[in-house]
């Protein structure tokens, strides 16, 4: 039997129609082509090309920063004063200031002993700690589990505070301003926030204290976060490099050049009366830690970062917990800058180099223009460029730029500089969702104030995990793993890398592809640590 051919199997008048339609449509490409796309094309490389210089302008200051630091030596013990408490026979314990430890939880059931014992366990005169832990946790079993804990190291003869809420309102911001209300609170010179995950060491209070007993100027000592389960998976091992680069860069310069940086949210001790002379705790956005530390800034209080001292805590090592950690630290900031910007400006409390700084580098270059460039210009514009050749990106902008920002950014992790690749081409698909959020952010849309506290998995979850999966793979709902943004951009992606093989001369077809296939593995879901629905 012949072999039908499709033409066979269709109508001849369908077919006519058919090439009528493809032959009408590609008509209708060339007329508006040179008019409308190209032009168009061309001013959208244009101003990427323009944000491409603005950040690697702004990351090669913060190397030569951080360079001048190290070869003067300039670390805070010399920019400040620091000296030790030393014990005072007649004063006693009450030469020591007294200290608040506000811990923030929200159904922490895996980690909340963690965290407990760890605040517990911190090195300072009984009699001048209070541990605070505010449970806004909505799991009765959850809350009965850190109540006990709570007591149990009462009975201890520990100073600690169970809180609990009625309602969620303000959120962690909500939960740190009612706790801040408590009568016993008016005798502290000091708060430490510690999230739930994170573990400080004995010492913690000696080391960071002193600077703000001995600098009455200083609002906020900020301590560097250690992950404890960086090599967990490949997804951990990434943002181990991006969240090493900040600290180690971004916190550095902003402390070193301006005494300012943006409050992490946690492993930070602030001068209370710094606090409440900023205005305290506000919800307007989800970025409560940013938005306090502005407003401080604002009224001249400076900060100072230790980037020697190190506190263990966990990263998100779920995709669906990490997205909803980049939405808010993506979307908080944008809201935050449309908020707060002319407030910024018109300051008379900070000189105009601080203002710049704040708005300039800070803000704009930094929380907007650098995930807007990423997705844009590297996932959009350039694979367009392929389909349209009459539109030229100079090698510049498009080889060596990058080039020097992705190394730049890879000095933080010299042990990950082996997955700089896999770094790249993760940061380019999450910067699609950074991206989503920072305009919901300018615009305040829906999602503008969306907080969803970030999935602990903790020890004892993830050793239930590995039982489970020697018994049985885990299951997953495919509609909970599937992410269509993300695959129908790497569709787009894929296509142009073919027309790239094809027909195209840049060679930009090997990019395109490695880029659509992590689009696709993303979009798949298969990404992080899998937990059974």
């Amino acid at each position: 039997m012949e072999r039908l051919t499709s033409t066979a199997l269709l109508p001849e008048s369908f077919q006519g129609t058919r090439d009528d339609i493809t032959e009408q449509m590609g008509v209708v490409w060339q007329q508006i082509k040179a008019p409308v796309i190209v032009p168009l094309l061309r001013l959208a490389v244009f101003g990427c090309l323009v944000m491409s210089v603005m950040l690697v302008v702004e990351k090669l200051y913060m190397a030569a920063v951080i360079a001048l630091v190290k070869l003067l030596g300039r670390r805070p013990e010399k920019r400040y004063k620091w000296e030790p408490i030393r014990d005072d026979l007649e004063l006693g314990s009450a030469a020591y200031p007294m200290v608040l430890v506000q811990i923030p939880m929200y159904n922490e059931k895996e980690v909340y002993q963690l965290s407990v014992g760890a605040a517990c366990g911190l090195s300072w005169p009984a009699d001048r700690i209070i541990i605070q832990v505010l449970d806004d946790s909505t799991d009765p079993v959850t809350k009965d589990l850190v109540e006990m804990e709570c007591n149990r190291w009462a009975s201890k003869g520990v100073h600690i505070k169970y809180e609990r809420r009625d309602n969620r309102s303000g959120y962690k911001a909500g939960a740190l301003r009612d706790g801040m209300k408590r009568g016993y609170v008016e005798h502290c010179d000091y708060v430490v926030i510690f999230d739930a995950d994170f573990q400080p060491e004995p010492d913690f209070l000696w080391r960071t204290v002193p600077f703000l007993i001995h600098n009455p100027d200083l609002a906020l000592v900020q301590a560097r976060w250690k992950f404890v389960n960086s090599d967990e998976c490949l997804m951990t091992r990434i943002q181990e490099m991006s969240l090493d680069y900040h600290f180690r860069v971004e916190q550095e310069v902003g402390s070193f050049t301006h005494a300012f940086f943006g409050f992490n949210g946690t492993a930070g001790v602030w001068r209370i009366s710094a606090l409440n002379e900023a205005g305290g705790w506000k919800d307007r956005t989800t970025v409560e830690d940013m938005d306090l530390a502005v407003r401080a800034s604002l009224k001249g209080w400076k900060f100072v970062f230790l980037g020697d001292l190190k506190v263990k805590n966990e990263l998100p090592s779920t995709l669906k917990a990490y997205r909803y950690q980049q939405h808010r630290w993506s979307c908080g900031p944008a809201n935050l800058f449309r908020k707060m910007l002319m407030e910024i400006a018109s300051n008379k409390k900070v000189n105009l180099w601080k203002k710049v700084h704040v708005i300039y580098s800070f803000f704009f270059v930094r929380k907007v223009v650098a995930h807007i460039v990423t997705f844009v210009f590297y996932c959009v514009v350039i694979p367009a460029t392929v389909l349209v050749p009459e539109v030229e990106i100079p090698k510049w902008g498009a080889v060596y730029i990058p080039s020097v920002i992705t190394l730049l950014n890879a000095v933080g992790t010299p042990r990950s500089l082996h997955l700089l690749v896999f770094w790249i081409l993760f940061e380019n698909v999450m910067s699609l969702h950074r991206t989503k959020a920072t305009f919901i952010g300018l615009l305040e849309g829906g999602r503008a104030n969306e907080w969803v506290v970030t999935e602990k998995l903790g020890d004892t979850m993830k050793a239930k995990m590995a039982t489970k999966a020697a018994k049985k793979p885990p299951r997953t709902r495919i509609g909970d793993r599937l992410h269509l943004l993300e695959l129908g951009t790497g569709a787009y992606l894929f296509f142009c890398g073919c027309y790239d093989a094809a027909f195209g001369k840049n060679h930009y077809f090997i990019y395109l592809f490695l880029q659509a296939f992590a689009f696709f593995v993303v979009g798949l879901g298969h990404v992080g640590t899998f937990v059974p629905s």
